[in-house]
């Protein structure tokens, strides 16, 4: 018997931690930013990352399913073979404080991807990223290459997007992660619909409209 099928079953935990990456990846295609199995969501507990398995149509997701793996990207629980896309998980995790990590092939972002090496500041919802958007270069789907690309593309940010690919957020919880990739999406495709009327060039955020942006939002929501 291997030795990943002789670990025990997940604990309370892990199974709700488990549930909601399921229930993010099922709305990240009933928001239709993935198609099929592409795209893939993990949620780090500790030294324990669970993500959704690879080629698994979420829908078929149950909490049986659940794939965990270490940092060094050891599978520590369940069966499934993780996502092509463990390296860039793995890689932002041991880079930054991410505790959720949602990646897309939203079809806006990844029309942007292939345009600008960075995502015009159309909208102030960049603050909330940290600021303009970058563009990792390509670089094949699941490699070490493509997970160097993100990270440089991540410095000071916590999203991007991924050349000719997709694109990549992460935040302190799942539902942050998420959020911050449906906002990403919403921008880009504000500026490609603004950039498409003829004779019209977008009016876009200086820097110092931005920075008023981000300490602006540093008090948004609820508190206390």
């Amino acid at each position: 018997m291997r030795a990943y099928e002789q670990t025990p079953g997940p604990d309370d935990r892990t199974a709700r931690t488990w549930a909601e990456v399921v229930a993010t990846a099922r709305r990240s295609t009933a928001d239709g930013l993935v198609v099929g199995t592409s795209g893939n969501v993990s949620a780090r507990i500790g030294d324990v990352v669970l993500v959704t398995p690879s080629g698994v149509p979420y829908d078929r997701l149950g909490p049986g399913d659940a794939v965990g793996v270490d940092l060094d990207g050891r599978r520590v629980l369940g069966e499934l073979a993780p996502t092509s896309e463990l390296p860039l998980h793995l890689a932002v995790y041991r880079a930054t404080d991410a505790a959720a990590i949602v990646h897309t092939h939203a079809v806006h972002a990844t029309a942007v991807s292939t345009l600008v090496t960075e995502v015009p500041p159309i909208h102030y919802v960049a603050a909330a990223l940290g600021g303009p958007v970058r563009v990792a270069p390509y670089a094949l789907y699941g490699s070490e290459e493509l997970a160097d690309n993100a990270l440089r593309a991540l410095d000071g940010r916590t999203g991007c997007l991924l050349q000719n690919h997709g694109t990549l957020t992460y935040g302190a919880t799942l539902d942050q992660a998420y959020d911050r990739t449906a906002q990403l999406e919403w921008m880009c495709r504000v500026w490609l619909t603004a950039a498409t009327v003829p004779g019209r060039t977008p009016s876009l955020l200086s820097p110092e409209r931005l920075a008023e942006a981000a300490e602006r939002l540093k008090g948004y929501g609820q508190h206390g």
